[in-house]
């Protein structure tokens, strides 16, 4: 896996295939991911990924997550429920236009969309 970014101009992203479910996710779910750009290597503590990361109608996740490194969040479209209990119940709802960054060991989560939605998601470690 590839963990430096390239010089890469525009080009068309195919949202019709090479999505997967992220790690901790089971195939399935709802919840996947299309890796743009980079990765990370979670080992070495280096890297940076550029993500698509989509919620397919009423899919929801029932826990939260923490990682060590640092994540930034869009919204690109669609709606993002976060705070929901192990049934998918409560939350606080959010729409279009809506940022979050997070720094490693942020306890975030769990999360769901009654409609949909699509984020853009930049995870990266701190230059050594």
């Amino acid at each position: 896996m590839p963990v430096n970014k390239i010089h890469d101009e525009f080009r068309a992203v195919d949202l019709n295939s090479g999505w997967q479910a992220p790690a901790g996710y089971k195939p399935g779910s709802g919840v996947d991911e299309k890796i743009i750009s980079g990765g990370l290597d979670e080992v070495n503590k280096r890297g940076t990924r550029t993500r698509l990361l989509r919620f397919q109608p009423g899919a929801f996740s029932t826990s939260t997550i923490v990682h060590d490194y640092w994540e930034e969040v869009y919204l690109l479209r669609g709606d993002l429920i976060v705070g929901n209990d192990a049934q998918g119940k409560g939350g606080r709802p959010f729409t279009g236009d809506t940022y979050a960054v997070r720094p490693p060991g942020a306890i975030h989560g769990p999360f769901k969309s009654e409609t949909g939605c699509t984020l853009l998601e930049i995870h990266y470690y701190d230059p050594v």
